[in-house]
């Protein structure tokens, strides 16, 4: 058993580094008092299988493609946050005495974790946060704690060493999620228990993470993602994969007449009813009944039309996120490249965010 600094906090930039499916999407943030600049980014695809279900499959092709990464964003730092998917980490919130200090904190949690982990406590990583007293009980504290399994974690140590990067935080997707939702705040009214259902549509990969006020009250991951459209426009029209995922993003330019009826109409459904359904969920496993917006993010997010047609199905207004609206933006960096990157860039946002101390 380790202990690994997912809730790390500090004062000094990191890069965020987002690895998916299909690629690596890489971000620097500078921080001058509550204003945020992006200082350099870049996305590089990863090769077919490299990447499977968010597990590291083939360490040499993905530190290649971070190494193109950090290359073609010509930044310097070389300390980097990285996130596990939230169905590889377990977390339980335990009640500990008050006053204990983090290395008292830690022999307790060690000496607690075996009944919450379902695995050997060697095969694990743990890390905690103190989130605050317990109500009602001021002798008390809540603490969070996080478990991963370590070969999740050393593979992404092994792909950003190869490609000469520290690995110093590992963080959770959702965490990364809520924390880059701050930066949307401006985009919805005041409003006290404001429900916001926010749709992370990857590759292979779809998640839901409902914030109630800024918080994250509910998560779910489910296999659904763009590339069923790239498998389906390959299968209809005889193309290489490559191909066809490029014919995808350019949105159909080149392909035959009928593929915006034949194939483009179905997918959006299924978009607009896994959309639906991940909602669904939600009421059910929960006090919740309805949700005030929905935001869309992820590589599917930004498709033409597809914001509105989740709108007017679910009748609820519906959002593409941009975590760069309100920010500066560095002077070399392409902006409309950026702008219409920005929803696949949530999370690398949120791990960006982070910092260290000096």
């Amino acid at each position: 058993m380790g202990f690994l600094p997912f809730f790390n906090k500090g004062s000094k930039s990191l890069l965020g580094l987002d690895i998916s499916s299909t690629s690596v999407k890489l971000l620097e943030l500078s921080r001058h008092e509550d204003k945020y600049r992006v200082e350099s980014y870049a996305t590089e695809p990863l090769p077919a299988n490299a990447v499977v279900d968010k597990n590291i499959n083939d360490v040499k092709a993905t530190s290649d493609a971070i190494r193109r990464a950090v290359m073609r964003s010509k930044t310097r730092l070389r300390q980097v946050v990285v996130a596990v998917s939230g169905s590889a980490v377990i977390t339980k919130t335990l009640a500990l005495p008050a006053g204990l200090s983090d290395e008292a904190l830690e022999a307790q949690i060690a000496l607690e974790a075996d009944q919450y982990i379902p695995y050997p406590l060697d095969e694990v990583n743990l890390d905690f946060e103190v989130q605050g007293p317990v109500e009602k009980h001021e002798d008390q504290v809540e603490v969070l704690l996080a478990a991963c399994r370590r070969e999740n974690i050393e593979q992404r140590e092994l792909a950003l060493n190869a490609a000469d990067l520290q690995t110093l935080i590992v963080d959770i997707e959702a965490h990364a999620i809520e924390r880059a939702f701050t930066l949307l705040n401006g985009q919805f009214p005041p409003q006290a228990q404001l429900v916001v259902a926010i749709i992370d549509i990857g590759a292979t990969m779809s998640g839901l993470s409902i914030m109630v006020d800024g918080h994250t009250v509910y998560t779910r991951e489910q296999l659904f993602g763009g590339r069923q459209l790239s498998d389906e426009i390959q299968r209809r029209y005889g193309l290489s994969p490559e191909d066809a995922r490029l014919a995808k993003h350019q949105g159909g330019i080149g392909l035959p007449e009928d593929y915006p009826l034949e194939v483009l109409e179905p997918f959006c459904d299924a978009v607009v009813q896994q959309v639906t359904r991940s909602l669904q969920f939600f009421y059910s496993s929960t006090a919740y009944n309805d949700v005030d917006y929905i935001m869309l993010c992820g590589g599917v997010a930004a498709m033409e039309g597809l914001a509105e047609r989740v709108s007017k199905n679910l009748n609820k207004p519906t959002l593409v996120a941009n975590p760069f609206r309100d920010m500066n933006i560095a002077p070399h960096i392409d902006h409309r490249a950026l702008i219409s990157e920005a929803p696949t860039l949530m999370t690398a946002a949120g791990l960006a965010m982070r910092e260290r101390e000096f």
